[in-house]
């Protein structure tokens, strides 16, 4: 089974007001394991960066000034993507942006439901607490040191593993209750091996004697009483 891990970062919060996507970062995961293929892309958003955006992610205009259009990345986007599954944390964000980029380039739109919404998984696992990225990565032990700064591709890579968490952990998928596998995946033959009568062991005449020499030493030992 191919998912795909995805996070974008933006220069605002609603593309109908002017904002655009200026990051794309993608992990391929198998079997919901990373094959260490990805995607990560830096986009010109054709616009000035607010302060506020710049603080989040710390990506200038003039940096983006000579990266390339999302009209010149969407093919091998929308390549890199197939029609797996897209694992995004708050989905409803970045899913916004990336059909409204689609439409302006004149790509078909995604349906929202192809998302797999991570920050509702963490909400209805444990409701009541928080649900942000770090929080998660702090709940599951996942090391987030390099995060000072919101970047699409790192935040990728911490919710790939935060994704297996909340779906169980790295054991998840170990079918424990049927036996153990064989090398190919199907359940090992059972070996059949001669029964053996239970061989009885027995106290010492020393044993026993020492054992009696303890309780004298005791108060009013339980093995002793009437």
């Amino acid at each position: 089974m191919r998912e795909i891990v995805l996070d974008t970062e933006t220069t605002g919060f609603k593309p109908e007001e002017g904002h655009r996507l200026v990051e794309i970062g993608c992990i391929e995961l198998v079997n919901h394991v990373s094959t260490g293929e990805r995607f990560h892309v830096y986009i010109n958003p054709e616009r000035d960066m607010p302060p506020e955006a710049f603080a989040v992610h710390g990506l200038s205009a003039e940096f983006l000034a000579d990266k390339p259009l999302f009209t010149d990345i969407v093919a091998d986007f929308v390549a890199f993507i197939g029609d797996a599954p897209l694992v995004i944390h708050n989905a409803a964000f970045d899913m916004t942006f990336l059909n409204w980029e689609l439409k302006i380039a004149g790509y078909p739109t995604m349906p929202k439901d192809r998302a797999i919404d991570t920050l509702l998984m963490a909400r209805q696992k444990f409701p009541g607490s928080p649900a942000s990225l770090d929080a998660l990565c702090k709940r599951f032990g996942v090391d987030n040191t390099n995060r000072s700064l919101h970047g699409a591709l790192i935040d990728a890579q911490l919710l790939a593993d935060v994704y297996l968490e909340l779906l169980g952990g790295r054991q998840a998928g170990l079918a424990l209750a049927t036996g153990p596998l064989s090398k190919g995946g199907a359940p090992a033959a059972r070996l059949e091996r001669p029964f053996r009568e239970p061989r009885p062991f027995s106290a010492s005449p020393d044993e026993i004697a020492a054992h009696g020499d303890l309780l004298k030493k005791l108060k009013n030992p339980l093995w002793l009483a009437e």
